[in-house]
């Protein structure tokens, strides 16, 4: 099943917009998009495939932290990790 995946790291620092776009680009690979300029942390929401949300949690976590590696981000902790299946009913209200 595919999940989009968002997560989050929390640093000391403000994050340039030139790093987010680095982090975009090391995303891109995952259908991923970046966040956090202007903020002291960055982000990303990834779309993995994996059988269930803790899997899904996993697999985003690792790519997150190899493509904020090469982006050349700071190794902030990440503070904030949640997953959405394909499947899963959304609450909207109409």
């Amino acid at each position: 099943m595919r999940w989009s995946v968002a997560l989050a790291a929390e640093g000391d620092r403000v994050v340039s917009a030139d790093e987010i776009v680095e982090l975009a680009d090391a995303v891109a690979a995952n259908s991923g998009i970046a966040s956090g300029i202007g903020t002291t942390s960055y982000g990303a929401q990834l779309v993995v495939e994996a059988p269930s949300s803790d899997e899904a949690v996993e697999l985003a976590m690792t790519a997150f932290t190899q493509a904020a590696a090469r982006a050349g981000l700071p190794p902030w902790p990440i503070a904030r990790a949640e997953a959405i299946g394909e499947d899963d009913e959304l609450d909207v209200e109409p």
